[in-house]
């Protein structure tokens, strides 16, 4: 008597990446996030995905696969993140929100003991982004003992039934990464910005040093609650490119958080990913060094400074990379042919990593990017990422 096979699903097919399981299809999650939203926003949608009302809606539709953690995000609020609720002990947080010629302007305001504390955010809709107007720590010249209690009084709660919802919606197509994590630099970046976190750093290290441990040890106990919501996948959202997260501010910032991430992670089962962006070949080694699972959108020459295959040497034989395609592909590209045959030396230079490979944006997909290009994308995935 023979029993049916059971069918391989996307959701096997990503899980097959996570576990580096060779299989007989390249895995391709693209993130649509914010070419989707501009398009419905500013009524751009070609008629033929006209009823598409979600990111995750138009991936069904090209039938590919997802590997997402801006699947639920709301992108005129934040860059990342959705999943996790800000619990705050005896400070108040205002929120003022308003319009200025369609743009939505979000400013935050925190009531501490020690002084208020506010940040200001604009989604502009002509470009459908978000840019950050006012960092809490815009005067570098003062050390702030607010920001120490604003530190203090917040801690993380992961919203499981949130995340629970998102991964059964999405089913059998994939999987949904809670992107709701940042290392200790990055928590400097978000309250003062790259450049001015360079000063605060070199004048003023123990005051600095005080904040990223407050801040690694709430965002440690996050880690802890995803992998008890059972979390196959999870990533740090900060944008590690060598400009600002060079080899000596890894080491003394951020290494112990990605290698204790890595480890609790590794140890339930379950992924560490990095987003990555911009130039990263300085730093891959001790990334990988650290036993990170994998990386998001490693960015290839131009806009990189490292090809993927040399990036997959570069970091051993079990980081997982996700990325080739980025804007000056989608925007400058004009005919299949041109799709066609980047998509077939890509995956031919791939093929010996295809067991840890997600082809995917290096980013985000810009939003000048022309549908016939997506659909010409998807094609060529088509013909040339069977295994």
């Amino acid at each position: 008597m023979h029993t049916a096979s059971k069918s391989i699903t996307r959701r096997d097919r990503v899980q097959g990446i996570l576990k580096r399981r060779a299989l007989n299809q390249v895995v391709y999650a693209p993130n649509y996030w914010q070419w989707f939203a501009h398009h419905r926003n500013h009524g751009l949608l070609p008629d033929e995905i006209r009823h598409v009302q979600t990111q995750l809606e138009l991936i069904r539709w090209l039938r590919l696969d997802v590997f997402s953690r801006n699947i639920y995000c709301d992108a005129t609020q934040t860059w990342f993140g959705g999943l996790a609720t800000e619990i705050w002990d005896s400070i108040e947080v205002e929120t003022r929100r308003r319009t200025e010629n369609r743009d939505l302007i979000t400013e935050k305001i925190y009531h501490t003991r020690r002084g208020d504390l506010s940040e200001r955010l604009r989604f502009v809709f002509a470009e459908s982004t978000l840019v950050q107007e006012k960092f809490l720590l815009d005067d570098v010249t003062q050390p702030s003992e607010a920001f120490g209690e604003y530190l203090r009084a917040r801690r993380w709660r992961f919203d499981r039934s949130q995340y629970e919802s998102w991964q059964r919606q999405v089913g059998d197509d994939g999987l949904v990464v809670p992107g709701e994590l940042f290392s200790p630099l990055k928590l400097l970046h978000l309250a003062a910005g790259a450049a001015n976190t360079v000063f605060l750093l070199q004048d003023l290290p123990d005051v600095c040093r005080e904040w990223m441990a407050i801040g690694e040890a709430a965002q440690l106990d996050l880690v802890r609650q995803m992998l008890e919501a059972g979390a196959p996948a999870m990533m740090a959202m900060d944008n590690l490119d060598a400009a600002f997260h060079t080899p000596k501010y890894i080491e003394s910032c951020s290494a112990n958080f990605y290698e204790q991430a890595s480890r609790l992670c590794r140890e339930a089962g379950s992924a560490f990913f990095i987003h990555a962006c911009g130039h990263q070949r300085a730093i891959l080694p001790l990334i990988a060094s650290l036993e990170v699972d994998g990386l998001e959108g490693v960015a290839f020459p131009p806009l990189g400074d490292v090809e993927l295959d040399e990036a997959m040497r570069l970091t051993g034989d079990q980081m997982i990379i996700t990325g080739g395609i980025s804007a000056m592909e989608t925007e400058n590209f004009r005919t299949y042919d041109e799709v066609r045959r980047y998509v077939e030396n890509l995956f031919r230079r791939m093929k010996p990593y295809a067991h840890r490979f997600i082809f995917a944006a290096s980013c985000s997909t810009s939003i000048r990017t022309p549908w016939e290009i997506l659909k010409w994308f998807r094609d060529a995935w088509r013909e040339f990422g069977t295994l």
